[in-house]
């Protein structure tokens, strides 16, 4: 006799679908009996210049301390963070990579009767860790591909709790300016919590983007979430961190899990703070291979969405499927956002120069053909 494990689960569950992260190197080496080295991938925003030497140094010296368990609190790293960020360490909480910190905003604030306000074509955790908890998710209709900030506000109702803001945007890598987060912090109620979720601010150059820490003082119902896992380089690793109010923070630590962060991760973060070139070096390769990228889809007659992540949404203007299944072909790995609902485009990683080379002469010879 078999159960319906499904209908056993929570409503909120019972709807969801697993997120389907970017294909693996390997995966795809299985499926199409192609040589992993050949393979290209740019299909999960990865930084492409692998790890930072005092990294690999920091994780060798933690390698013999693997029988101990992680500093459940993250003293040092907290300690850095808060001296970077200009903050108190009590408005510091660390996640498992920045998608624990979402999920833990979800378990505290969410629940029946309530709602979370986010965009269309947002990241996919807004909706998923809103509906695991069975609240309601609010997708606001996007402008332009981006988060349109006064519908956002009038989405806001009674049962709101939080609004999920994403600056970048992933998968659109649109942005919003410092007056429009002003504006619309200015205007949203005391009593819904704003996350502000910053993964690919490093990339960011100018004035163009807001710092989100800059608001926390005025507007203590702001939470800004922050990862290691992209400019940083350390994606394999699963560290994150949010700064908000000390209130904020100490909600948050009661439902983080003991240890959620790992001691390879605490002692990599900590390096990776201090490694002020590397971080450097990762702004000049993506400006070089967003050009690079811009050069070649123009030289294509395609079009894109503008982004200031480490990424581009190309639309082909046609059902970008069967364009994807021609690139795996050729050993290329790109992102198929259909399931964000935007099926004519793929979003591109910025990769190294070689990289973002083979990507666009598979590109033009799958266009020839398909």
């Amino acid at each position: 006799m078999t159960c319906d494990f499904l209908a056993l689960a929570v409503p909120g569950v019972q709807k969801l679908f697993p997120y389907v992260p970017g294909k693996p190197v390997d995966e795809l080496a299985r499926e199409l009996d192609l040589d992993p080295a050949g393979i290209v991938k740019l299909a999960s925003n990865e930084n492409p210049l692998g790890p930072s030497p005092r990294v690999l140094e920091a994780l060798r010296g933690e390698l013999a301390e693997l029988t101990r368990y992680p500093d459940g609190s993250g003293y040092l790293l907290k300690a850095r963070l808060a001296e970077r960020c200009g903050v108190a360490t009590a408005q510091i909480t660390l996640g498992n990579g920045s998608n624990d910190i979402l999920d833990l905003v979800a378990r505290a604030w969410l629940a029946p009767g309530f709602n979370a306000v986010f965009s269309e074509h947002a990241f996919a955790v807004y909706p998923i860790s809103t509906q695991a908890v069975g609240a309601e998710g609010r997708a606001v209709p996007a402008k332009d591909y981006g988060h349109d900030l006064e519908a956002m506000l009038a989405a806001i109702d009674t049962d709101t709790r939080v609004v999920f803001l994403a600056n970048p945007n992933n998968p659109t890598g649109t942005w919003f300016g410092p007056d429009a987060l002003e504006r619309f912090l200015a205007r949203v109620p005391a009593q819904v919590l704003v996350v502000l979720d910053e993964a690919y601010i490093e990339y960011a150059s100018g004035d163009d983007l807001p710092d989100g820490l800059r608001y926390l003082a005025r507007y203590p119902n702001l939470l800004v979430s922050r990862t290691f896992s992209k400019a940083y380089g350390l994606a394999a690793l699963r560290v994150g961190y949010a700064v908000s109010a000390p209130e904020v923070a100490a909600v948050l630590n009661r439902v983080r899990q003991p240890f959620n962060v790992n001691s390879l991760a605490l002692a990599a973060a900590c390096a990776a703070l201090e490694d002020a070139a590397y971080l450097a070096e990762g702004r000049r390769i993506n400006d070089a291979g967003m050009a690079q990228l811009e050069a070649g889809l123009s030289g294509l007659d395609l079009s894109w969405i503008p982004s200031k992540g480490n990424f581009i949404a190309v639309d082909f203007g046609r059902d970008a499927a069967p364009i994807n299944a021609a690139l795996l072909r050729e050993g290329v790995i790109v992102r198929p956002v259909a399931g964000y609902g935007m099926p004519t485009f793929l979003r591109v990683s910025i990769g190294l120069p070689e990289e973002n080379a083979r990507f666009l002469a598979a590109l033009q010879k799958v266009l020839a053909s398909v």
